[in-house]
């Protein structure tokens, strides 16, 4: 699947695996994480990004990566906090996703990174690694109303490098519209099963025109075989920084996509290709193509508003049929990361505690990363929400009770494993390899990712 938490601009969760160049060039910037993060050790002791004006004033860069919506709704957290305190001065730099991480790797090996950095969980444990993230629980930045899963995830031996910006969930979101054409009920998220799943699929499929699928193809991402390991007794990780699986595990995940792949719940390998590449509003769930898709739960209105119609938000299947033994838990969808280089610590921590904390930040970001981890200004922003975001957080709440452990951090390197996921998807949807023989291979590559 694009989970993840992926920004609404990049490709699709249940969206085929990426085409072998472009797998490479993102192994290649995973590279240049690695290389720059690490050139922060080598760099002096002098310099910074952060600039103060001969009256006090002190100016500070702020990096993300997203959206026009998403830039719109932070230039008004930053003008509400410029407005709080005259003396801080926030200059934006965003962009997209795909070089968003170029760019950053360039920044910090050349001792110009950003003061503020929205940062990503696959990435914030490299970065960390390597000393270039700030220990933010030396700032004074309160944390007493944060979720504490989600305050836990920016957590690591280096302390405290990452704020949740928002928390997600990994879904599956279904258009009714699709199945009412099909003339087939909605499945009960609380009791369905991988069997159901795969039989309510098909029959969609079978009763819907020509090139329109139960299902969107899962295997373009790991949150969707983060689930189905947790849901197996395994994890994609261990607290060591280790893969929490074998190649038969991935083997079995594989499996099941094929047999999905066969009965034609999913799309076909090639129309999975082809998916991959659509935006976000040209999605099979957003095009009424397909009625079920994986994607995170943060992601629910954008998708609402290109469809033009409503979706549900449904729990991912279990192999038991009870809510409890899904496996689901909450992911930091983005972090709010300072840079261990500035010039001016207190004062990016000011912003990042603002960002986290004040329910101005709250009105203005609303819920465009996330539902918000502070539980009191969650609160108070509810009645600005959209009934999309309302219907968000509303099932953030409802699995709460439902959510299993928490699940190890990425290790360093794990920015390069869902490229690998991806990659290997294709090679059993074209039968390029048997499932046994990409999961052999796969796992070699994946620790020899997080190893290096």
């Amino acid at each position: 699947m694009p989970f993840f938490p992926r920004p609404a601009s990049a490709s699709a969760p249940g969206a085929a695996p990426a085409k072998p160049g472009r797998a490479k060039r993102r192994l290649r910037a995973t590279g240049a994480v690695a290389a720059a993060a690490a050139a922060v050790l080598a760099l002096s002791a002098c310099g910074g990004p952060a600039q103060s004006s001969a009256d006090g004033t002190v100016e500070l860069r702020f990096s993300w990566w997203g959206s026009d919506k998403r830039a719109q709704v932070t230039q008004a957290a930053i003008a509400a906090f410029e407005a709080e305190n005259p003396n801080i001065k926030i200059k934006a730099e965003y962009g997209d996703w795909s070089g968003y991480w170029d760019k950053l790797a360039t920044q910090v090996a050349a001792n110009d990174a950003p003061d503020i950095i929205q940062m990503d969980e696959k990435y914030i444990t490299e970065y960390s690694s390597r000393g270039a993230l700030l220990d933010l629980s030396k700032y004074g930045i309160d944390t007493s109303k944060l979720d504490e899963a989600a305050l836990n995830a920016g957590k690591n031996e280096d302390g405290l490098t990452g704020i949740a910006a928002g928390i997600n969930a990994a879904t599956i979101l279904a258009n009714p519209a699709v199945f009412k054409a099909a003339g087939v009920a909605l499945p009960d998220d609380k009791t369905w099963t991988w069997e159901d799943f795969e039989r309510i699929s098909a029959e969609v499929t079978a009763k819907s025109p020509k090139g329109t699928y139960g299902a969107a193809a899962y295997g373009t991402d790991e949150a969707s075989l983060g689930v189905w390991l947790r849901q197996n007794g395994k994890s994609l990780y261990t607290s060591d920084g280790k893969l929490g699986f074998e190649p038969s595990d991935i083997a079995g995940w594989w499996d099941f996509l094929k047999q999905l792949s066969e009965k034609k719940a999913v799309p076909s390998a090639s129309e999975v290709v082809e998916a991959e590449a659509a935006p976000l509003d040209q999605s099979g769930l957003a095009t009424g193509k397909n009625g079920l898709a994986f994607w995170w739960s943060n992601q629910l209105p954008a998708l609402e508003k290109a469809a033009g119609s409503e979706l549900k938000v449904l729990r991912f299947p279990s192999k038991t049929g009870k809510a409890a033994d899904t496996q689901l838990w909450y992911k930091a969808s983005q972090f709010w990361s300072a840079s261990s280089r500035t010039k001016h610590p207190e004062e990016a921590a000011k912003f990042i505690n603002f960002l986290a904390n004040d329910t101005k930040a709250g009105e203005a970001l609303l819920a465009d990363r996330g539902v918000y981890p502070n539980s009191e200004v969650r609160a108070a922003i509810q009645s600005k929400l959209t009934p999309a975001d309302v219907k968000v957080v509303k099932f953030i709440d409802q699995i709460k009770s439902e959510l299993g452990e928490a699940p190890a951090p990425p290790p360093k390197g794990a920015g390069a494993i869902q490229e690998i996921i991806k990659r290997y998807s294709s090679e059993v949807l074209f039968n390029r390899l048997s499932t046994q023989d990409a999961g052999t291979k796969a796992v070699d590559e994946m620790k020899s990712a997080i190893s290096s």
